[in-house]
């Protein structure tokens, strides 16, 4: 099982590889022992893992075995059912648990499948104990004995203490009275907890894909396909659209007028006004594919902006190591760890609200806040990873990148959580912008 970890913990199609049942229980055996080997006993009782998951209909077949694996090993469970990612690395951190596991593939359709792990800060994994884990899944692990077996119940209220969390980073003394807001359930995990922190809070609500089958998430809906909520807000006169992904840890916003804005516009309209109001501290984080227009909107005012690998632990990481306390990515990943502890595509959408209800202006005015360089990515199948390394494609991009001079950036990466080879080119010029592709694109799969 080693190296089973991606960007975002573990993620395979159901029944291959990793999400097979008994590989599992495997790496429910190996989290288990290496956080009760690694840190301190509670002082009541045995150690405890939080364990929750999206719509997905696979979702029963891996929780039923991460239970199995962690009962054996000696941890209780508690398990939520469906609630976002961000519940789970609140909830592991409230219940002075261990381990908290989320069982999700984020934006991939239902025939994927995932796993990621929060320590007992609720924050994800570091790389080097997510090494160890594969490692320990790869010798003899030692049971629990029959008198210490864990036991596992059923949490009956974590909807509630997860909208009740959410609602609380809203600002006091504001509300969402007026507000008509269309909110896309992408089908997955907050198709309860979405619509009710929003209408709780004062809002008329126009809830979409919020009727989860275990096979509909993510299906032509939701964060990575805005389309249908940018088109209700148009037909509802909505104030703005909120699209978030099957374990709700994504954002996509569309205004008014139905134009849609993602993740950079996200961070760049809290980067100003956190700036602007003095909340903001060290440098806002995103990563290599931030849009450069952004960069150079927080330059001009006076901003400092880092970019991290793609992955919203590693912005944590550089988040951590600078000083900074916002950071997030294009694909809609907000971080704000003084506002919550995980990237929680509510919460994010929650601030964007906020800013408008305080400023009493329309989402546009607040979310068109500085413009993009001409980007495009191209997702290329079938194409060895070996390649990004080849010395003949190195050097076209250098040579390609170095034409830019300054006003374009070229990204060549494999994905971390599916099997292909990403291409991002961004230009001021659109024209050289498509050669350079064009080019980048035959060298790859010229192998």
């Amino acid at each position: 099982m080693a190296g089973i970890f991606g960007t975002d913990g573990v993620r395979a199609r159901i029944n291959t590889g990793p999400m097979r049942a008994e590989a599992v229980v495997r790496l429910a055996l190996a989290a288990g022992r290496w956080f009760i080997q690694n840190q301190p006993p509670r002082s009541s009782g045995r150690p405890l893992v939080v364990i929750g998951k999206d719509t997905r209909l696979s979702g029963y077949m891996l929780e039923a075995a991460l239970v199995s694996g962690f009962t054996s090993i000696g941890m209780d469970c508690r398990m939520t059912g469906p609630v976002p990612t961000a519940a789970i690395a609140h909830l592991t951190h409230s219940l002075r648990a261990e381990l908290g596991v989320m069982i999700s593939a984020s934006h991939n359709p239902h025939y994927d499948n995932g796993i990621k792990l929060f320590g007992p800060d609720g924050l994800k994994l570091p790389d080097h104990i997510e090494e160890e884990i594969s490692q320990l899944a790869e010798g003899s692990i030692s049971l629990a004995a029959a008198e210490a077996l864990g036991r596992a119940r059923r949490m009956t209220n974590a909807v509630d203490r997860y909208v009740e969390t959410a609602k609380a980073t809203f600002p006091r003394g504001l509300q969402l009275d007026g507000m008509k807001i269309v909110v896309d359930c992408a089908h997955g995990a907050a198709y309860r907890t979405a619509p009710e922190c929003l209408h709780e809070l004062g809002a008329e609500v126009i809830a979409l894909n919020n009727a989860p089958d275990g096979l509909n998430i993510n299906a032509g809906c939701g964060a990575t396909e805005p389309e249908m909520m940018a088109a209700a807000v148009r037909e509802n006169g909505a104030d703005i659209g909120i699209a978030l992904d099957g374990d709700a840890d994504r954002l996509i916003l569309a205004d008014e007028s139905g134009t849609v804005r993602d993740g950079d516009y996200v961070l760049a309209a809290l980067a100003l006004d956190w700036a602007a109001s003095g909340q903001l501290t060290g440098p806002v984080v995103g990563t290599l594919m931030t849009n450069l227009g952004l960069e150079k909107k927080l330059a001009a005012a006076g901003i400092d902006f880092r970019r991290a690998a793609v992955g919203d632990r590693y912005i944590h990481e550089m988040m951590t190591q600078t000083g900074g306390n916002l950071g997030g990515e294009q694909s809609g990943h907000i971080l704000m760890p003084e506002v919550i502890r995980s990237g929680d595509g509510l919460v994010a959408a929650l601030q964007i609200l906020g800013l408008m209800a305080r400023r009493n202006v329309p989402a546009s005015r607040l979310l068109a806040c500085f413009d993009k360089v001409p980007q495009k990515m191209v997702n290329l199948s079938g194409v060895e990873r070996a390649r990004l390394e080849d010395p003949a494609v190195s050097k076209l991009k250098d040579s390609l990148e170095a034409d830019f001079a300054g006003e374009g950036r070229i990204v060549l990466r494999a994905s971390g959580t599916e099997p292909l080879v990403r291409v991002m080119v961004e230009a001021a010029d659109e024209t050289r912008l498509d050669a350079a592709m064009e080019q980048l694109c035959s060298a790859l799969q010229a192998g």
